[in-house]
């Protein structure tokens, strides 16, 4: 079997698996698919692969609801310093050696599964989200460029604030698609981001639909709990696997 047949169908499994828990519990595919790629390829290649079908899961996402004008005039400041900091932080994504890169994604799932686990519910009052979350902003995009993922802590602090379920899902939408923007802007700068890579993102778009439809039929028919608890351990294997490479490399 040719290795672009194997690539084109570790690319396919990935992103029905990263769409299926993005349809099913609204978040997730680029968290999953940096996970799942990471442990295969350099995390600033897995990165530019993940471009295109987040952005279009994501825009797909932030327009389907009502509420778009709300969480833009709620959270520009913040979009505004994840979108500079994730284009400064791109560099980081290309240039640190990949084994630390992806040291670094691993770090990123265990704080986030710990966060799901173990954090208590938190309520963010008025005048500390409006004083504290351009920065929040900077450490989510120096976060996303550094690692690809764009979960901590900007996850957990739209989840603290006051709003709406179907406001929230649309506040993630908007959240996830200003990192992935500014981080393809960041890989292009870098030169990590070639026309070859662009045409296999663009291909991951399908299964990524597919497996979003897919989750949808499953979030019918299961918990969406039980569905986050599996999905928080898998990341977490992940994660640690990640977390241990470097230092199981140089024992070898």
């Amino acid at each position: 079997m040719s290795d672009s047949l194997v690539l084109t169908l570790l690319l396919a499994v990935t992103f029905t698996l990263a769409g299926t828990v993005k349809g099913v519990t609204g978040m997730g595919l680029p968290t999953v698919a940096m996970a799942l790629l990471g442990t295969l390829m350099s995390p600033s290649i897995a990165a530019a692969l993940l471009v295109i079908p987040s952005l279009v899961t994501n825009v797909w996402q932030l327009l389907r609801g009502p509420h778009l004008h709300t969480v833009v005039q709620r959270l520009w400041p913040m979009m505004l310093a994840i979108m500079v900091s994730t284009l400064a932080g791109a560099a980081l994504l290309t240039k640190v050696d990949a084994r630390w890169s992806g040291f670094a994604l691993g770090g990123v799932l265990v704080a986030y599964v710990l966060h799901g686990l173990l954090a208590p519910a938190l309520q963010v009052p008025g005048w500390v989200e409006r004083r504290f979350s351009p920065a929040v902003g900077v450490v989510t995009g120096i976060v996303t460029g550094a690692t690809g993922v764009s979960v901590i802590p900007v996850v957990p602090w739209l989840q603290s604030l006051d709003m709406e379920r179907e406001v929230l899902v649309q506040a993630f939408g908007l959240s996830f698609t200003v990192s992935t923007f500014a981080l393809a802007m960041g890989l292009w700068m870098q030169g990590a981001f070639a026309l070859s890579t662009l045409g296999l993102s663009t291909l991951s778009v399908l299964p990524a639909l597919a497996g979003m439809w897919l989750g949808q039929k499953i979030r019918a028919r299961i918990s969406p709990r039980r569905f986050r608890q599996c999905l928080l351990m898998f990341l977490l294997l992940l994660g640690l696997q990640l977390l241990l490479r470097p230092v199981l490399s140089s024992w070898g």
